[in-house]
């Protein structure tokens, strides 16, 4: 049984310590986002997984869109950005 418990241990612990870096990349990003003048991306989604960042809705600019991947690809443990944001300079 002890070893059974040593060994959910051993596979549990890392997929914790994988969920924990997703959610500091999230945090990081969303602050990111929301603070930047250009992007102003608040209300913009962002999912996580394994490093990989996907942002999706709505920006007022091309330039904004594009400034995106940049500001994204600089938060540390991401590996890949996934720029599915849309322009509306309307915000719609």
């Amino acid at each position: 049984m002890y070893k059974l418990v040593i060994l959910l241990c051993m596979l549990l612990v890392p997929a914790f310590a994988d969920q924990k870096k997703d959610d500091q990349i999230y945090d990081n990003v969303k602050r990111r986002l929301a603070g930047d003048p250009d992007i102003k991306g608040g209300a913009l989604e962002v999912v996580v997984a394994d490093g990989v960042v996907t942002v999706k809705g709505i920006v007022r600019t091309d330039r904004a869109k594009i400034k995106t991947d940049r500001v994204v690809g600089k938060v540390k443990g991401v590996t890949k950005v996934v720029n599915e944001l849309k322009v509306s300079p309307t915000g719609n």
